[in-house]
């Protein structure tokens, strides 16, 4: 679903605060990108957070976490509801992140490359003082240049390795992973951030892959001609983002295994979770800083984590 919340509200969905759910699971990366977003901005009094546990079956995503297992704002059980009371018939995936209307339970759009895009511009009047800009006009063609390859050869590259239906489909999806994270092991060897000085959207979206490196995609998805600790560039830049307010803070490692090896039976049919790997390296020194850069631009940090959205040790 494409629909866009507006400022306009040309689509028939206005900005409007306190209008509108965002569910983002925390396990999957294209909705753990609008937590960080909206973390980021300072959107929490804006759009409220549902959040999805981190397995599901083929239904949908379910609200197992909240207690009596229904969202406690929009009342339900399973994500497919909101999906359904949008369009009765809807024929694809349940996916998140979605925004919900919540004056009607209705799925408003599931489309996880602009919904970030919008929280930044279209929401621009509610972002908190001291917001970063996540969309600098003197960058952005270089964010979208970046933004494409990093999508189509690593935040996709990951998965067509780890679903790839022949060894072929696989040897071609490994090649061209590895010779995108080449490119940006050697990219960040000179700079702080993927595009100028500040973080960007570039780096959102990267972030989310790279943290669930290790953990998943190098054993379960095969990707495995060597770890993120072994690339220094990658894992210090990676670093450096997880010790960033609004970055590491919305992560949260165990539901992010669950999801994978326990939802993906026809790759782990057993539903093992692996105890591994150690994961005390992302808060060690990254020395990043020697790079330069200011991580906010002229802005500010995020405050501190609300209590109702804070990742349990």
């Amino acid at each position: 679903m494409t629909t866009r919340i507006t400022a306009d509200g040309r689509d028939g969905f206005p900005v409007t605060p306190g209008r509108y759910r965002l569910i983002a699971a925390r396990a999957c990366p294209w909705a753990n990108r609008s937590i960080i977003v909206r973390r980021l901005l300072g959107l929490e009094d804006a759009i409220s957070l549902g959040l999805p546990g981190p397995t599901h079956d083929a239904r949908s995503w379910t609200f197992d976490l909240d207690p009596g297992g229904r969202d406690p704002v929009l009342g339900i059980e399973r994500l497919q509801e909101a999906y359904f009371k949008r369009d009765p018939e809807y024929p694809r995936g349940i996916t998140v992140p979605a925004i919900v209307d919540t004056t009607t339970g209705a799925v408003v759009t599931n489309d996880f490359a602009q919904i970030t895009l919008d929280l930044s511009t279209e929401w621009r009047e509610f972002h908190r003082e001291g917001a970063p800009d996540l969309l600098p006009e003197a960058h952005r063609e270089e964010i979208d240049e970046v933004n494409r390859r990093v999508f189509t050869e690593v935040n996709n590259g990951v998965y067509r390795c780890g679903f790839a239906g022949s060894q072929e489909a696989y040897d071609e999806a490994y090649d061209r992973l590895w010779t995108a994270l080449d490119w940006l092991e050697e990219r960040l060897s000179t700079r702080r951030y993927l595009v100028g000085d500040t973080i960007t959207e570039a780096d959102v979206r990267l972030f989310t892959t790279l943290v669930r490196f290790d953990p998943v995609y190098h054993g379960h998805f095969k990707c495995n001609r060597n770890k993120l600790v072994e690339m220094p560039n990658l894992w210090g830049y990676a670093r450096d983002l997880f010790q960033t307010p609004g970055f590491g803070d919305t992560i949260d490692f165990a539901q992010i295994k669950q999801h994978y090896y326990v939802v993906h039976k026809d790759i782990n049919p057993n539903q093992v979770v692996p105890k591994g790997p150690d994961l005390s390296g992302w808060t060690t020194p990254h020395g990043r800083e020697a790079l330069g850069g200011r991580p906010f631009g002229d802005g500010t940090p995020p405050g501190p984590v609300r209590e109702s959205e804070r990742v349990r040790a």
